[in-house]
């Protein structure tokens, strides 16, 4: 079943788009905040994103901004804005169309089958994606799995999404500013040294009694899953 999630603040919105969703096959969540929404994203997997820009505590452009760091999940931006700046920003932020308010529902369902049949026609890039590799790990992005080998190893869910993001960009050099707000997002409030902390557990339980060393470290920049160290 295709899975949907919609970002919007207005309740009479969501109680009208739930119902015609959910009756047209989709199962349906919603968030009435842009924090929540965007943290629903991170942690949770859907098929479609119905994002309105103007949120309470995050708009729609910022969580478009950065969720195009880390995943492709197609985006319709719904908003009463009709600008055209408002529709270009939109767009060049990584949203996949743009509907304005008042919408029929017969018009969004068109959209959202062209935006996710344009997903589809992409599936072997997606599915080269699916597994991401460095050395003998593979990482199962479907599944939350990785293997090291043939052994799997349990990773917390900060961990998984640090080694994601380092294999992601294997053989570059990433800061820990660019760490940070990748994993743990540009408002993140807490221990700066936080991305050292991880990727200490990481070669823990990578690195344990084995010669193969997987993180190295860059002094004074960052750090770097480089496959010839």
């Amino acid at each position: 079943m295709t899975s949907v999630l919609i970002i919007e603040d207005e309740a009479e919105i969501i109680s009208f788009l739930k119902p015609e969703l959910t009756y047209e096959g989709y199962e349906v969540e919603a968030a009435s905040d842009g924090r929540e929404g965007f943290e629903k994203i991170q942690n949770e997997k859907f098929d479609i994103v119905l994002l309105d820009i103007m949120l309470p505590g995050l708009n729609g452009i910022e969580i478009c901004r950065r969720v195009r760091k880390f995943s492709d999940i197609p985006i319709i931006m719904l908003t009463a804005r009709d600008q055209i700046m408002d529709r270009v920003t939109g767009l060049d932020t990584g949203a996949n169309d743009y509907l304005t308010k008042p919408f029929a529902i017969e018009e969004l369902l068109a959209r959202m089958r062209s935006v996710l049949r344009t997903a589809s026609a992409g599936s072997h890039y997606e599915k080269t994606k699916q597994f991401l590799s460095f050395k003998d790990i593979t990482l199962n992005r479907s599944f939350g799995e990785i293997l090291k080998g043939d052994v799997v190893i349990d990773l917390t869910k900060k961990e998984y999404q640090l080694l994601e993001f380092l294999i992601k960009n294997k053989n570059n050099v990433l800061t820990r500013d660019q760490i940070l707000n990748a994993v743990w997002g540009y408002d993140y409030i807490g221990d700066t040294n936080v991305v050292d902390v991880y990727v200490s557990y990481l070669r823990g339980k990578l690195e344990d009694n084995a010669k193969e060393k997987y993180i190295t470290t860059v002094r004074g920049i960052g750090f770097i899953m480089k496959e010839n160290a």
